[in-house]
């Protein structure tokens, strides 16, 4: 595997920390083992635990309003892989690459396989775009693509998904992710009944489709670009077509496209219960799809997810095996630094929830006792799990501070020196 920060880099800058991170460590596995924990099985679990990272995150997001893009940001496919390389190198729980297509389109996807495999990344389900028009496209998507009312448009966006399992059979992939900005912006425009009629046919002929081995997620958003309807709006339309097209089919959750003050870890539960849940794209939300860093608004409902998530993990649940990714937008911070944080706390939920004491709570729900349940969660969601965060990285030949280690490389100023500048102004995302 070809690293692009020095390992002697990264090892100097562990060295001068892993007298203290051994210090914390050593106290928290004293604290733990008073609960009947042994933080080395944790830490263990923790150095498991993978997360993909999206190829259009490692670039500069935008609102609707401006983009203002970063120096030295990727401009195609191969300076992405480079920055997840990066990223992953540092954090090392984000082995995986989602590309996106036609973004990340090139005449020879050999090439991009060969160049991931050099850098020791795996690819993840792939995303095909039928929200844009691209400047080679005979039909467009301003009124729809898999439910358009034309035919033509419809086949049109169920051939591009079909190159995109094409190209992703090539990188390795085993799945799809499927969104469509399908909608209506005006009461009446749109029939509800017939429109969602038209997704179905066309998705199906995408599912039939799929090599034996794949899956397809069916992802939902409330709203944006389409403002008054959406075609699969919710959890429950998009479930609802899973069950539709067959068993490889499953729902996937983003966790800004649900309406504010929903129960997401419900969600969730119901969806792993019917052997439904596809997977998570992570990110936070303050007022609506932000795509703000994962954990940075609210890590209670992110640890409560995870609480969901562990208990099917560790009841051995059939059907349970969740995609993990993380899609952000980042607007104003290094994109690089952003995943690494975003990364972090993905895992740092993950092993707290790892620390419930489960036996106690499901003596306390069967009880009905409700404060002691809530406490019961309360009590794995305080401890700082911290020091197994760094252990995990450490013992992997990562970074204990990734951010400062990557900082410190300078990488974002030395790749600067060779890509192309980036483009300024305009809005919408990379």
């Amino acid at each position: 595997m070809r690293r692009l920060i020095s390992a002697e880099l990264v090892s100097e800058h562990n060295e001068s920390k892993i007298e203290g991170l051994r210090e914390e460590y050593d106290a928290l596995g004293a604290l733990l083992s008073s609960r009947g924990i042994d933080i080395e099985s944790v830490t263990s679990q923790a150095k498991e635990f993978a997360v993909a990272v999206p190829s259009w995150g490692t670039g500069t997001g935008g609102t609707r309003f401006a983009r203002f893009p970063g120096e030295g940001e990727p401009g195609n496919i191969f300076e992405k892989l480079e920055d997840a390389a990066v990223i992953n190198q540092l954090v090392t729980c984000t082995p995986k690459v989602s590309p996106h297509f036609p973004w990340d389109s090139v005449e020879d996807m050999k090439e991009v396989r060969n160049h991931a495999d050099d850098l020791g990344l795996l690819f993840d389900a792939v995303n095909s775009n039928t929200f844009q028009d691209q400047p080679d496209q005979k039909l467009s998507y301003k009124f729809g693509s898999l439910s358009h009312v034309d035919p033509g448009v419809r086949a049109q966006a169920v051939e591009h998904n079909l190159e995109c399992i094409e190209q992703g059979k090539i990188l390795g992939s085993t799945s799809i992710t499927l969104w469509v900005a399908d909608g209506s912006n005006f009461p009446g425009q749109s029939h509800f009944q017939r429109q969602l009629e038209r997704y179905l046919e066309s998705t199906k002929i995408i599912y039939e489709a799929l090599p034996d081995d794949w899956q397809l997620f069916l992802e939902h958003k409330m709203f944006e670009p389409a403002f008054y309807s959406t075609v699969v709006q919710d959890w429950g339309t998009s479930v609802l077509c899973a069950m539709e097209l067959g068993d490889r089919a499953r729902s996937l959750v983003d966790l800004g496209h649900h309406a504010p003050n929903v129960n997401i870890e419900m969600i969730v539960s119901r969806l792993i219960q019917f052997k439904k849940l596809a997977g998570f794209h992570f990110n936070d939300s303050k007022y609506g799809d932000d795509d703000l860093d994962s954990g940075s608004i609210n890590p209670f409902q992110l640890f409560l997810v995870f609480n969901e998530l562990v208990d099917a993990e560790q009841l051995q649940r059939d059907g349970f095996d969740p995609a993990y990714m993380l899609d952000q937008s980042h607007n104003v911070t290094d994109p690089a630094e952003s995943l690494m944080s975003s990364a972090n706390e993905v895992l740092r939920a993950y092993v707290k929830a790892l620390l419930i004491d489960r036996k106690a709570l499901s003596h306390f729900q069967e009880g009905n006792d409700a404060l002691m349940a809530n406490q019961c969660l309360k009590s794995a969601y305080e401890v700082d799990v911290t020091p197994i965060l760094k252990m995990a990285r450490y013992q992997k030949e990562g970074a204990i501070e990734p951010i400062t280690c990557f900082r410190s490389s300078m990488y974002r100023a030395n790749v600067a020196r060779t890509r192309a500048q980036p483009k300024v102004g305009g809005g919408g995302i990379v």
